[in-house]
């Protein structure tokens, strides 16, 4: 999505408000005991009590309001059986739309009692997306992004999982631009003013690729590592960009 007015502008920051909440909830609620399908109801209330519905399910039939991944589950977990446990790693993922507009962004957080490595994995992640992000604006090559996640992956001494995007978003769960996590010298596009994009790296302790599992859906590690995702969506400006799913 190209924004083109400020009337859509707010229709994002609403719909991106909601989300943040909704992730901000759900992770206050996570505690050891609980199932994962518990901690996804408590997401699917805070969506509908903002008149709000979650994307995936709605467009793909995802089977859950959000997706929950646990330890080397990377991405697109399904909301089930699954007990938490202490010391979990865990990622939940929203994208929800209201009054046409869609928002999307995740966070890893791990349960007590911690551990330095995962909470180092975490936070490295969470500085690395908010890096890249304060860098983008009009005019910079789109592959700048891919670049940027390699080198801070190199420098923390992580990796990137390779098959796990950001992209386009606003109208749709998926939009044009897909946006690769590695620097493709080929790649001559620039972003431009009024582009709705996710910024969302995806940091490894070991795996560059996750593999989708017989569900159709869940995307692990291939080699016991974990890996930290964190998601905002953004527009695009001449200056710094607007991050819609904040609070």
């Amino acid at each position: 999505m190209t924004v083109g007015s400020e009337e859509e502008v707010q229709g994002l920051k609403e719909i991106g408000k909601i989300v943040a909440l909704t992730i901000q909830e759900m992770k206050k609620s996570a505690r050891p005991g609980m199932t994962t399908k518990e901690l996804d109801e408590i997401g699917g209330e805070i969506l509908a009590r903002h008149g709000a519905v979650s994307a995936p399910m709605k467009d793909y039939n995802f089977p859950g309001h959000s997706c929950i991944s646990v330890n080397t589950e990377v991405a697109h977990g399904i909301p089930g059986k699954r007990v938490l446990k202490p010391g979990d790693l865990v990622n939940v993922d929203v994208c929800a739309k209201k009054n046409g507009f869609v928002a999307d962004s995740g966070q890893s957080f791990q349960l007590a009692p911690l551990d330095t490595k995962i909470t180092a994995l975490c936070r490295y992640t969470q500085e690395t997306m908010m890096k890249v992000i304060s860098s983008l604006k009009h005019g910079v090559k789109i592959n700048t992004i891919g670049k940027m996640f390699e080198k801070a992956a190199e420098q923390g001494g992580y990796t990137v999982i390779q098959n796990l995007c950001s992209h386009g978003v606003g109208r749709a769960v998926h939009e044009e631009p897909s946006i690769l996590p590695i620097y493709n010298r080929l790649d001559t596009r620039i972003l431009k003013e009024g582009m709705v994009i996710t910024i969302e790296p995806f940091l490894s302790t070991g795996a560059d690729y996750a593999v989708q599992q017989a569900d159709g859906w869940t995307l692990c590690t291939p080699d016991g590592s974990i890996a930290a995702q964190f998601e905002h969506t953004i527009i695009i400006t001449k200056q710094k960009p607007i991050i819609v799913t904040v609070a």
